[in-house]
């Protein structure tokens, strides 16, 4: 671990000094600190390990590359997390292995009448709750897991995506009762 004294590098501290010195160390530390994290989010929206691995490395090239871009208007971590949701979108698009997944134009989603509370979601068992983000586009899937699983603020999901924050609130609004529907679907209630 790279440190300054006794005092470790913040990534905005790494970023700087790999740009100024180009010494590989700073990189090597962002590499560790993200690599998983990103491998994680390349394998839950690819559904494929190869693939991800291949998206883990070929998002951190983009990285690499664009380090001299990162204008610390966002923590890192945000930036990161934006070059790999729009790196495996791309190649979920150019792959065609899904058709009409993802969509960013709200103006074609029909209106959702009621909100889906946080309340709902959270209550679903967690092999259901798997089922229930495979059955729903990758686009609702990713917001939904920026906003639950990576505790992401609005804000932040709305930097990385590129949205304003009311498109955020709508997309995760209408993912939340996608994944609602798609619950009911899957799991009927019981009759008595």
């Amino acid at each position: 671990m790279i440190t300054q004294g006794k005092k470790k590098l913040s990534d905005s501290e790494l970023v700087q000094r790999f740009l100024a010195t180009q010494e590989s160390a700073y990189f090597s530390v962002l590499y560790d600190k993200y690599s998983a994290r990103v491998y994680s989010r390349c394998l839950s929206l690819l559904k494929d390990v190869a693939l991800a691995q291949d998206a883990t490395q070929e998002v951190f090239v983009k990285i690499y590359l664009n380090l001299s871009k990162f204008s610390e208007r966002s923590q890192f971590s945000t930036w990161v997390y934006s070059i790999t949701y729009n790196f495996c979108i791309d190649l979920i698009r150019r792959n065609k292995k899904q058709q009409a997944i993802f969509t960013d134009d709200i103006e074609k989603t029909p209106e959702v009448a009621d909100e889906v509370s946080d309340e709902d979601l959270m209550t679903m068992e967690v092999d259901r709750l798997k089922d229930v983000l495979e059955n729903i586009p990758v686009g609702d899937k990713a917001i939904l897991l920026m906003k639950y699983q990576d505790d992401m603020q609005i804000k932040d999901i709305a930097e990385a995506l590129d949205k304003t924050e009311s498109a955020i609130k709508m997309k995760l609004k209408r993912a939340k009762h996608k994944a609602q529907s798609v619950y009911q679907t899957l799991y009927p209630p019981a009759e008595y």
